[in-house]
């Protein structure tokens, strides 16, 4: 599709520094999850949460503050239309965290987060039957067309090369994955393929696609809220990119940037959230030693630092003492880099 057509992209240093500084959040969070899973329980609840309230307000969906947990965690039947697409927009999620190993994007998958997200909408799961303008309200009150997505009669065809191109360029390692999904969402949005609800369906999107890149940090902390508290740089940037679209001569760094700085923020928060809470004495045991076990051949007690970034030091040192008195490590050497061993 249009934004898969520039060959081998030119990424610019900054983007480069922003992809590999989420490559090493990435394995940070992988760490936690070793760590501390009761802590992302309740991350994962929270998230939930604000990414249904968040994506639904975007578009101008709301309910009643004491209506969402029931909505959205035990799930409450609704009761009119905007509780419809909260549950919605749940059921979605649900979805995408259950099944993004096995999902591919396809435009089955793209109709079904529609069908799911736009509840029982008469047009739900269905492409535009019209053509459909993006509008901007002026503040004299003026419409203004700033831009014209794909006429209706083409969706569908557009779709099936965008999903067959954005499938292509990650088998043939064409483009940096965090590129790749960042093209995808943006093609979809000037595709604008439904009637309603595109919006809604863009950030599902970029949730499973980065699901199925590994970058799961959008299960714990809530990029759709992300999203809707920087909107006006959200619409900004999509506006940029999208001028001269159809001719395949747009700019998509302005999209690219705002996608790694939104997902660059979104690890921020879990390390800051993940990080303050603190696991029991008892946990931070059972944490050091289960790095210790992982460990083959020799290793130092940074090594175990590094694994272990919920634990102190000098707690580490406890436990180092307590492992060689019970006869399951020795060591190798003296002071800060001596090196250990497990003794089998």
């Amino acid at each position: 599709m249009k934004s898969f057509k520039s060959g081998n992209v030119k990424l610019p240093l900054g983007a480069i520094w922003l992809m590999n500084s989420i490559s090493e959040y990435k394995g940070k969070q992988e760490l936690y999850a070793k760590q501390s899973p009761q802590v992302l329980k309740t991350l994962l609840e929270m998230a939930l949460i604000e990414s249904v309230e968040s994506s639904n307000r975007i578009e101008g969906i709301t309910v009643e503050k004491n209506r969402l947990k029931p909505i959205v965690i035990k799930h409450s039947k609704p009761r009119d239309r905007s509780e419809e697409e909260i549950a919605g927009y749940r059921k979605a999620l649900e979805l995408i965290h259950k099944k993004y190993k096995s999902a591919r994007i396809t435009p089955g998958t793209i109709k079904e987060l529609h069908r799911l997200s736009h509840g029982g909408a008469w047009d739900a799961g269905k492409w535009k039957e019209k053509d459909n303008d993006i509008i901007r309200k002026n503040p004299d009150g003026s419409m203004e067309v700033i831009f014209k997505p794909v006429i209706a009669k083409q969706t569908s065809e557009y779709i099936e090369q965008l999903c067959l191109v954005y499938d292509n360029s990650i088998n043939q390692l064409k483009y940096p994955p965090l590129y790749a999904v960042a093209c995808l969402t943006l093609d979809f949005l000037c595709i604008h393929p439904f009637r309603d609800g595109n919006g809604r369906v863009s950030r599902l999107l970029t949730l499973l696609a980065l699901y199925q890149h590994g970058f799961t940090v959008g299960k714990y902390i809530s990029i759709e809220r992300i999203i809707e508290q920087s909107k006006e740089t959200y619409y900004e940037v999509l506006n940029k990119s999208s001028q001269k679209w159809h001719d395949a001569k747009h700019d998509v760094m302005p999209w690219f940037h705002y996608f790694l700085g939104t997902v660059i923020s979104a690890y921020k928060e879990f390390e800051d959230r993940a990080g303050n809470v603190k696991p029991s004495r008892g946990t931070k045991s059972k944490i050091v030693i289960n790095a210790i076990e992982r460990q083959v051949g020799e290793f130092t007690l940074a090594d175990i630092e590094k694994e272990c970034l919920s634990v102190s030091r000098e707690m580490i040192k406890i436990i180092f003492r307590q492992e060689q008195k019970a006869g399951k490590i020795h060591s190798l050497g003296k002071g800060r880099s001596a090196k250990w061993q497990k003794i089998k």
